[in-house]
């Protein structure tokens, strides 16, 4: 038992058939099974002949209507953060299921993480065409959240791009969403 809490493995709670290897592992257990989209965080580059910036994060949320807000917490340890919040603007790039090589290549700092179509938001971020969302930000507020941040960004403009299916992250593993057809109610 953590905090109160029963821990899934743990003698308090109905085991899942997973091994117990304490909180930390608990944790990512439990959460592991709520599934995220995926979004690069990108910013222009931090100075001249310098690639634009660009992070992965899987925890984009809309945070507010009035004002328009959206959120998301990298790291604490980014490197990438500290610049893109130098920056003063960023631009949220939803990835589409067919961008899994985008996601892998940014998380692993290739260094031809650029060699993809981009052009420019209205801040002038990189905007990949094939993301099925995109959102151009300024920094709002950023707030201590235990090993993360958690950043909030004020809407400036925002749009569509490709109309498949988002990147999901779940369980560990990349996959995507299809939605169910609709039922025809018949009473």
């Amino acid at each position: 038992m953590t905090d109160g809490l029963p821990s899934e493995g743990s003698q308090d709670s109905p085991g899942c058939g997973c091994a117990h290897h304490g909180p930390a592992a608990d944790f990512r257990t439990v959460l592991g099974r709520c599934p995220t989209g995926v979004a690069l965080i990108t910013a222009p580059a931090p100075w001249p002949g310098a690639d634009p910036l660009g992070m992965v994060v899987g925890t984009f949320t809309s945070v507010s209507l009035d004002p328009p807000l959206v959120g998301f917490l990298p790291a604490r340890t980014s490197t990438t953060w500290p610049l893109i919040r130098s920056a003063g603007r960023f631009c949220v790039n939803v990835l589409s299921a067919g961008q899994r090589g985008v996601c892998e290549a940014f998380v692993a700092k290739s260094p031809s993480r650029w060699d993809l179509p981009h052009h420019r938001s209205p801040s002038g971020c990189p905007l990949l065409p094939d993301a099925v969302a995109w959102v151009d930000c300024v920094p709002h507020t950023q707030s201590d959240a235990g090993d993360h941040w958690f950043v909030t960004g004020s809407v400036r403009a925002l749009g569509t791009g490709h109309q498949g299916p988002p990147l999901v992250f779940l369980g560990g593993h990349y996959g995507t969403y299809a939605p169910r057809p609709r039922l025809s109610a018949t009473f």
